[in-house]
């Protein structure tokens, strides 16, 4: 197992990890939490009941499997706030910001009001990440992936979709501006079985400054 030691600087007490379908945040997630002995929040997309009926029928279920990952994350989110006494360091697999970027992508202009006005009493008051790492991949790379690791229900997914939505993505990062962000060309690299690869990424985590900065492990060995 890969550990981090000598760290150069203090880490993060709060690291998110995003990007779409496929692109590997879990897998991440949990192997940098192990690593920095992290507590780790993650997404359960297999818990929401209407996920595979979405896949099948997208503009039938699309409302219902939003909704139902709003509570849940702001479920999640409750607890973050109500642990904060405890001051542990966390890495989680979504940002509850994503949460309207699936609306916009998903929702009819009705419903997508609906969700907005349901947002909005939840008075959501999520922590902000000390760094967010964005996961990107070009769409067809996230398609191999989503078919080799085999769950069911997302081999039902389109590829106009994927693409939609690996666009609205790398919109939405384009202009983050709430906390440090680290965005890594995944596209060529395995984070999760390489241990080379993934203790680049290590490294880079431990050295890099506040800020935006791109890590293109490929590149750096030209």
């Amino acid at each position: 197992m890969t550990q981090a030691t000598g760290f150069a600087k203090v880490l993060p007490r709060f690291i998110a990890i995003e990007g779409p379908i496929g692109v590997g945040k879990t897998s991440l997630a949990k192997r940098l939490a192990d690593t920095f002995n992290y507590q780790v929040v993650l997404e359960h997309s297999d818990a929401n009941p209407f996920l595979e009926r979405f896949y099948q029928n997208p503009r039938q279920h699309a409302l219902s499997t939003q909704l139902f990952f709003l509570f849940q994350r702001s479920q999640q989110i409750q607890e973050l706030r109500q642990d904060d006494m405890f001051a542990p360091l966390r890495i989680a697999d979504f940002l509850i910001d994503k949460d309207q970027l699936f609306a916009q992508q998903n929702l009819d202009t009705d419903e997508y009001d609906l969700y907005l006005n349901v947002y909005r009493h939840l008075t959501i008051d999520a922590p902000t990440p000390d760094l967010v790492i964005y996961l990107q991949a070009p769409t067809n790379v996230l398609l191999d992936r989503i078919q080799k690791r085999g769950i069911e229900a997302e081999q039902l997914i389109q590829l106009s979709y994927l693409e939609n939505l690996n666009s609205a993505y790398t919109e939405f990062f384009h202009y983050f501006d709430k906390s440090s962000l680290l965005i890594v060309n995944s596209a060529e690299i395995d984070l999760v079985s390489n241990d080379d690869d993934y203790q680049q990424l290590v490294d880079y985590i431990l050295s890099v400054p506040t800020g935006t900065h791109y890590f293109n492990p490929r590149q750096s060995l030209l």
